[in-house]
């Protein structure tokens, strides 16, 4: 059962009071509202979840067994960034469609050099992603698709105009026959990783593979059931366990560790995997709640899809309205 949003509210500044102090200790890896766990048995009781690398005296030590009388709750567990990332000669074939839309692989045309410990040895690399769905700038004209930051940029030596490709080159994309558009805006901040593609192909429909349409965005909330179609692991369906987490993402050389404040939390085992990286999250009436940006086998996180938009100054695409592309015969 989860706790009301009313307890959440009472409970939410005490955990931001100590959010950032607790980011900052050895092992901690992220800071959400749930309920408190005890033998493996959900009490029902609010607490201040804190998500470890290794659970242990140390790490428990290191936190009090309550904040101002609300209580913590020790989880081990360790979160990435989930995209793909392979050597160009170790790519294969994937799914390819000839229409562009949500839940497909996407990624760079480049390759990225990098280095140890985020590989295990110096090479360039490709990487791959999922175009989360179709938008349109606010001021302005064209069709563009939106990702996740570290699927389209990946490092610190992206710059708007670099080309994309369907398929991926993971997934055996051809750098220059496959390009379908090329990077025009990004955003790394405290609460957003996010980037969107200008298309270059008018083949494109503003619906997720195997969802339907988009129809719009909304907030997610605590209970809510969501889906999300992924590179990697297609269509799956959780429900969202809070909109608090704090977590801490190692993007890599140039990036570094990066701190994503009011998450969304999908508390579902298996429900996304690296590669899913830029999926969307769908509500029950299809509108999008969140950008999927990382986790762990057990959960999974997404950005809440307002400050996406708006950090990125674009919006939705949905059938009929403005910025539609137009049907391509046979597409």
């Amino acid at each position: 059962m989860a706790c009301p949003d009313d307890d959440r509210a009472a409970v939410r500044p005490i955990k931001k009071l100590v959010e950032d102090d607790f980011l900052s200790r050895p092992g901690v890896v992220g800071v959400d509202l749930g309920e408190k766990t005890v033998g493996g048995r959900v009490t029902g009781e609010l607490a201040i979840v804190v998500f470890v690398r290794r659970k242990g005296p140390a790490a428990q030590f290191a936190i009090p067994p309550d904040v101002l009388g609300v209580p913590t709750d020790v989880v081990e567990d360790t979160f990435w960034p989930h995209h793909t990332i392979a050597s160009p000669e170790g790519v294969s074939g994937a799914e390819r469609h000839e229409s562009l839309a949500g839940g497909i692989g996407i990624g760079p045309s480049r390759a990225v050099r990098l280095v140890p410990p985020d590989v295990a040895e110096v090479d360039d690399y490709v990487v791959a992603g999922t175009l989360g769905a179709l938008v349109r700038p606010r001021c302005g004209h064209g069709v563009m698709a939106l990702t996740a930051f570290h699927v389209a940029c990946v490092d610190d030596a992206w710059a708007v105009g670099d080309p994309m490709v369907h398929p991926s080159r993971v997934d055996g994309g051809h750098p220059v026959h496959d390009r379908v558009g090329a990077l025009a805006r990004a955003a790394l901040s405290g609460q957003v990783d996010a980037a969107a593609i200008v298309l270059t192909t008018p083949r494109a429909r503003p619906e997720v593979v195997g969802l339907g349409p988009v129809t719009g965005r909304a907030c997610a909330k605590v209970g809510d059931r969501v889906r999300k179609r992924g590179r990697t692991t297609a269509v799956t369906e959780g429900v969202v366990a809070s909109t608090d987490a704090a977590i801490t993402l190692d993007f890599g050389v140039g990036l570094g560790v990066r701190t994503l404040h009011d998450q969304i939390r999908i508390e579902t085992p298996g429900f996304a995997d690296h590669g899913d990286s830029g999926a969307v999250l769908l509500d029950d009436a299809n509108r999008v709640v969140g950008l999927y940006c990382g986790g762990s086998p057990d959960r999974g996180f997404a950005n809440p899809i307002g400050p996406v938009l708006d950090q990125l100054d674009v919006e939705l695409i949905t059938p009929g309205g403005r910025g539609t592309p137009t049907p391509v015969p046979g597409a």
